[in-house]
């Protein structure tokens, strides 16, 4: 029996890295993700924040509906109560 690897070229199947810049900085993920477990890995759910992913306003309503993709680029504010 022969050894064969699973990651044949141009197998669609094989695993990317998703890379994506949040607030200017690079990440990576082993797999495509949600925009609502994006947050929740940043520690941020429950948070008042803003959400813009290739210079569009993302509702938070689509979070969990919302992959993201290789190269995105994401802005996320978060709101700073105070006086």
């Amino acid at each position: 029996m022969r050894a064969h690897s699973n990651t044949a070229i141009g197998n669609s199947e094989s695993p990317k890295v998703i890379t994506v810049s949040i607030n200017g900085a690079s990440r990576q993920f082993p797999r495509a993700i949600s925009i609502a477990e994006l947050i929740e890995e940043m520690g941020l759910t429950g948070k008042r924040i803003a959400l813009e992913r290739n210079g569009e306003i993302v509702p938070r309503s689509t979070f969990a509906a919302q992959q993201i993709a290789d190269g995105d680029r994401m802005e996320i504010v978060v709101a700073v109560g105070g006086g």
